[in-house]
């Protein structure tokens, strides 16, 4: 039996009447096809199925709990920048990802789920986020890197978003595809000017993109006949494209761009086929991807633990945040708080 967070509203006259009697979906499930099959938006108010509410939670989490802990590699660097203009751009950056995750969590909470709990899942393990925030930021050059490779992997794979069916996802996205862009825009002028600068920068920039450069083919997720819910999301169009083809379409952008920067993509397998109109690419080690989600990354007990503290620390702020909103509302601040 499919639940919804609150009653659901009508399309036009399509939900009046859907049902023959009280325990009966089939209709509803009928008005919720077609509207899918239409490239309607569904709305937190319409009637969806317990599978497809599921599915955005987890999807929309995980994009959540990403963007916040993926503000601690960069955040690594902001005390070392080399410039105060670098310095600025840097935590303006960081400030996005926040709000990132923000929108995000707000978009979750539509489907009935309150941002407590998907951090309490976070902090105990039992939700994921992307394993590319579980390696090292060692240089400078690394926040060029990430911005070009990692953010350029996120617009691939999140500039179909905005056509999400599920409508507050959706319109998230838009806001936030726009920032992602301006950001690898950010990383690939630092990789260039490394790039263009001493022989020692540019052996740093080459060795940041030697590290970065299959973690970020990895993040677009397991190849498609491994991948537990890519086909459902995409006859839900939650998901517009497979796993692999956003991995090709990443490959195709980053080989001319990489030679625009005069650096080296780490792939000897790496080379145009004329067939496939397409760039062929090397096999990815998927061992390594399974056993960092599984925790066994570089990084993950710092990156989570980070994340624990941060949220156990900031707790005087969420209770003053809501004894000033109770006040200002006429309730009972203290008994909130």
């Amino acid at each position: 039996m499919a639940t919804a967070a609150a009653q659901p509203t009508a399309r036009g006259q399509a939900y009046g009447g859907a049902q023959d009697d009280a325990g009966d979906t089939t209709a509803y499930q009928r008005v919720f096809d077609a509207a899918v099959a239409a490239d309607e938006r569904i709305e937190p108010r319409d009637w969806m199925p317990d599978a497809y509410r599921a599915t955005l939670v987890r999807q929309i989490a995980q994009h959540a709990h990403s963007e916040i802990i993926g503000m601690q590699p960069e955040a690594n660097w902001i005390t070392r920048a080399p410039s105060l203009r670098r310095k600025a751009i840097l935590m303006a950056k960081v400030q996005d990802e926040a709000g990132h995750g923000l929108y995000l969590y707000s978009a979750a909470e539509t489907l009935g789920t309150s941002r407590d709990e998907l951090l309490d899942k976070l902090h105990a393990g039992r939700q994921k986020y992307s394993s590319i925030f579980n390696y090292p930021t060692l240089t400078w050059a690394d926040v060029g890197a990430i911005g070009w490779l990692v953010d350029g992997a996120a617009i691939t794979n999140q500039v179909p978003l905005c056509r999400c069916s599920y409508g507050p996802y959706a319109r998230a996205m838009v806001r936030i595809c726009k920032e992602e862009s301006f950001h690898q825009r950010q990383g690939y002028e630092l990789l260039l000017a490394l790039s263009k600068g001493t022989p020692e920068q540019h052996a740093m920039a080459q060795d940041a993109v030697n590290r970065w450069w299959w973690p970020s083919l990895m993040m677009f997720g397991p190849p498609d006949d491994e991948s537990q819910h890519s086909a459902q999301s995409m006859a839900w169009k939650i998901k517009r494209h497979s796993n692999d083809e956003l991995r090709q379409r990443f490959v195709d952008i980053c080989v001319p761009q990489a030679e625009s920067l005069g650096l080296t993509l780490p792939d000897p397998d790496l080379r145009w086929n004329e067939e496939r109109g397409h760039y062929d690419f090397g096999p990815i080690d998927w061992t390594e991807f399974w056993e960092v989600l599984k925790g066994n990354g570089p990084c993950n007990e710092q990156r989570i633990e980070q994340r624990r503290r941060a949220h156990e620390e900031g707790a005087w702020v969420r209770e003053a945040a809501a004894a000033y909103a109770d006040k200002h509302a006429g309730g009972n601040g203290e008994a909130r708080a």
